[in-house]
């Protein structure tokens, strides 16, 4: 989670997505970072008993596109046109740029250029609230002390909009997608990370990540492939 970088710069790429606070979603966020802090990783992304699953991934999603944010923000000065001219991750794998909207057919660009697309793109989605909905779970008229009774009433009685259908396929082209940073900064710029000490950081949100991924299925494994034998040397051990 987010605090895992306690009071290290606060740089980031793109403005910090904010879950509001009071909200159901943030007493998830809270629940999950008391559950990290226990170093357990695997019990960390498993789903809270009672919970709802498109919540749950949604505060997550939420939670890795502001760490990735914080950690492309530490070597965006090693990121350039120059150095990237082209969103790699390593030598057999080349990303380009669609977005099936403004952008329809692939493009190839640098990686600064593709991960400025891409995290626009994220943050669109997050903000988007027919997407990600942050009132859903709240319920006006009960006070926050009778939280605990919620999961008894009817859903008829939940305030705000529902989860579209189409969630978890937009969610799960969120993490593919921000994969693909997490793989262009090992590949490309670890250098740069054990430079500035950055490494503890990027490895336990990443190993953070990719149990979270694992638990719900939610990246292809050919997708993984440019960072299969880390995930396999960060995972083993705990199998």
């Amino acid at each position: 989670m987010s605090f895992l970088f306690g009071n290290r710069s606060s740089k980031t790429f793109k403005p910090k997505k904010n879950i509001p606070e009071g909200s159901h979603q943030y007493e998830l966020l809270k629940h999950a970072e008391a559950t990290l802090g226990s170093g357990n990783l695997r019990m960390a992304v498993m789903l809270p008993e009672g919970e709802d699953l498109n919540e749950w991934v949604a505060v997550n999603t939420v939670d890795f596109f502001n760490q990735i944010n914080m950690l492309y923000g530490t070597i965006t000065d090693f990121c350039t046109e120059e150095s990237c001219p082209v969103m790699s991750a390593g030598p057999k794998y080349e990303y380009h740029w669609a977005d099936g909207t403004n952008i329809k057919k692939p493009i190839k660009c640098s990686a600064p250029k593709y991960i400025d697309y891409l995290m626009t793109w994220v943050q669109d989605q997050l903000d988007d609230e027919t997407l990600f909905p942050s009132k859903i779970g709240e319920h006006g008229f009960l006070s926050h002390t009778h939280t605990l009774y919620v999961s008894f009433l009817p859903s008829l009685f939940c305030l705000g909009v529902p989860f579209p259908k189409n969630f978890m396929s937009v969610a799960k082209t969120i993490l593919k997608r921000l994969f693909r940073v997490y793989a262009h900064i090992y590949h490309q710029h670890f250098d740069s990370v054990m430079q500035l000490q950055e490494e503890a950081h990027l490895n336990t949100s990443f190993k953070h990540f990719i149990f979270f991924v694992q638990e719900f299925n939610l990246i292809d494994r050919k997708e993984l492939a440019p960072l299969q034998e880390l995930i396999e040397k960060l995972t083993t051990k705990d199998r």
